[in-house]
């Protein structure tokens, strides 16, 4: 047996400390949760009547086991749609894994479908405004369908944004069943990411016509799975794997394939498996726990992965009863190599990222390398290393091999003994306009410092308006403020992306403040996101005038402004003019979220204690 690496003494020291900050709120977390587990199978507390209900549409021999209460009965929560490409896979696994469950005597019903909205159709457009609050809905809608009690444990069906935060967020407050992930996979790799940035922004400079643009885009996005980028989506899939919540190696496999299909299999066989009726019952709330969070943080650092998840893994820490915070990721970026370059980060997409070893590589790394715990639980069995694995078929069967020990293409992945760079992808910025989080693992260093005067915007759309008539010819940091969740649901701003990412080119200094977010896909510009206080709550950032110095440096963790105290004083905030819903797009429906939202350093919920 090889000897147990030493965890590194800054993780080790992250995760006491969360720990400590965590105990009220994990142990009356746990204490909910083995109230649940101690009554058993919940069907069996049902009435008569009620359980007649939850059977009355299944076929003889499933009605027979459910009443026997001897055999699990599994359910499907489902994020299916067929306008998205990432969920379009999904729309025939309730009917293999309802065959797979009876084929271990079990049983499978479809418990519910969340919604699934897609950031890349809403983005710069009025739907942008519900995206962020359709994680929460997506964790209530996920409760609905597990309220019926029916239940000894769960498939979650779900990729991108907001959807798989959702999903675990939901199944958390059922955190006595087990619980699995079950994804699609990416679509095949089409037009370059670098090619398709180039043409957007020869569009946004008017040198090509919309017809050019959508072909680019047909061709990047052409076919069935997960955009092949590493965005929030495909981060999701790989702190999945961290966590222990997917069928080892399952991530970046293609949709719709023998493999693909058999993963799926084995994900519903998996889940009879560790029901409470089984020796090896393994509930959600002993999975996610204080080190299997700081394991999920790592790997997103390690990977440049998407600053979305510095909201997201919060909100769902503190559905499972456990508190952490930017200075947690600050200090845990701060010794933790980026070992990956994946567009934005680099050339290649996911596809040539689990082609040169992919998610069993970086966890082996990462284990090796001391900076995540190997001794948790996972869906799969004690201990990390079963996701150090890769799945393959041999004769129709599956298996698994250890990842090779060597990259097979070392300008996309590298080993923690020589990585891109020696530290992760995100940094915590502090000074007089608030607290706000910037990813760096795409900025080239010459770009990390920037002090230049605010040109101040209050919607996005004012920003492409000033570069169009010219006006951005020059060194600034755009403002765009009103943009947090209070708000307007805190939009992702990439629409901004074409047009500054054209001045830094041309030799300007630019940068960017925001109250909103970025896509997962942001990258060359310095972008200080989801700061907060947020103007409406009237944060520092309302009262930023055109023209006052500002500096942003992302290598001394600072964003401030140059201002004589006197007069900083004295300012008052700018007022908010909210964009009419009279038109609403749904938008008037989600008023009761944003007036409850917590900060983004809190998971910017509508819940959870709020």
């Amino acid at each position: 047996m090889s000897k147990a690496i030493p965890l590194h003494p800054t993780v080790k020291q992250v995760t006491e400390r969360i720990k400590q900050r965590s105990v009220s709120s994990r142990a009356s977390y746990l204490a909910k949760c083995q109230s649940m587990r101690e009554q058993g199978p919940l069907r069996g507390h049902l009435s008569c009547s009620n359980l007649a209900h939850g059977f009355a549409a299944c076929g003889p021999e499933d009605k027979d086991r459910i009443r026997l209460q001897e055999a699990g009965n599994i359910a499907i929560v489902s994020a299916y749609n067929d306008m998205l490409s990432a969920h379009k896979p999904l729309e025939h696994y309730p009917e293999l894994i309802r065959k797979t469950a009876a084929n271990m005597g079990c049983t499978a019903q479809f418990a519910g479908g969340v919604p699934a909205m897609c950031d890349g159709v809403t983005q710069g457009a009025e739907g942008m405004e519900l995206s962020l609050f359709s994680r929460d809905t997506i964790a209530m809608s996920t409760a609905i369908a597990l309220s019926h009690n029916m239940f000894d444990g769960v498939l979650c069906l779900g990729v991108c944004d907001k959807i798989v935060p959702g999903l675990l967020i939901g199944a958390l407050s059922f955190g006595h069943l087990p619980m699995i992930m079950v994804p699609a996979g990416p679509m095949s790799s089409g037009l370059s990411n670098d090619d398709k940035a180039r043409v957007r922004q020869l569009y946004a400079e008017g040198k090509v016509g919309r017809e050019t643009l959508l072909d680019a885009e047909a061709s990047a996005y052409h076919g069935e799975g997960t955009c092949t980028f590493y965005g929030t989506a495909n981060s999701n899939q790989m702190l999945m794997e961290a966590m222990g919540l997917h069928v080892p190696g399952t991530a970046f496999v293609p949709p719709n394939g023998a493999l693909r299909e058999q993963l799926t299999v084995a994900a519903a066989e998996q889940i009879c498996k560790i029901t409470a009726l089984s020796p090896h019952y393994t509930p959600l709330c002993d999975v996610v726990d204080e080190r299997s969070l700081v394991n999920a943080i790592v790997t997103l650092l390690a990977t440049g992965g998407s600053t979305n998840h510095s909201i997201h893994w919060i909100a769902i820490a503190r559905a499972a009863g456990i508190i952490i915070d930017w200075q947690d990721f600050a200090e845990l970026s701060a010794v933790t190599p980026l070992l990956c370059r994946i567009y934005p980060n680099g050339k290649a997409d996911v596809n040539h990222f689990h082609a040169a070893g992919g998610t069993g590589f970086i966890i082996a790394e990462l284990l090796g390398a001391g900076l995540i715990h190997g001794d948790v639980n996972t869906a799969w069995g004690q201990g990390l290393h079963h996701y150090t694995t890769a799945p393959s078929l041999l004769h129709q069967q599956l298996q698994w091999q250890n990842t090779p020990a060597i990259s097979a293409d070392d300008s996309v992945l590298r080993p923690a003994s020589a990585p891109f760079d020696t530290q992760g992808g995100m940094n915590l910025l502090t000074g007089k306009l608030g607290r706000s989080i910037i990813k760096v693992s795409a900025v080239k260093p010459e770009h990390r410092v920037v002090q230049a005067p605010a040109v101040v915007f209050e919607q996005q759309e004012d920003v492409q308006a000033a570069f169009e008539r010219g006006e951005l010819e020059r060194d600034f940091i755009a403002v765009v403020r009103f943009q947090g969740p209070k708000a307007n649901g805190m939009p992702e701003l990439h629409k901004l992306t074409p047009y500054l990412g054209i001045l830094q080119e041309r030799g300007f200094k630019v940068a960017l403040v925001t109250d909103g977010r970025m896509s997962g896909a942001s990258g060359k510009i310095p972008a200080a996101i989801h700061l907060y206080p947020e103007a409406i709550a009237g944060g520092p950032i309302a009262k930023i005038q055109d023209g006052d110095m500002l500096i942003l440096d992302a290598d001394n963790h600072l964003l401030d402004i140059l201002i004589d105290e006197k007069e900083w004083q004295q300012r008052s905030p700018a007022s908010y003019s909210p964009k009419s819903i009279t038109d609403s797009y749904g938008r008037d429906l989600f008023g009761g979220m944003r007036a409850n939202v917590s900060t983004a350093e809190e998971g910017a919920a509508t819940f959870l204690g709020n």
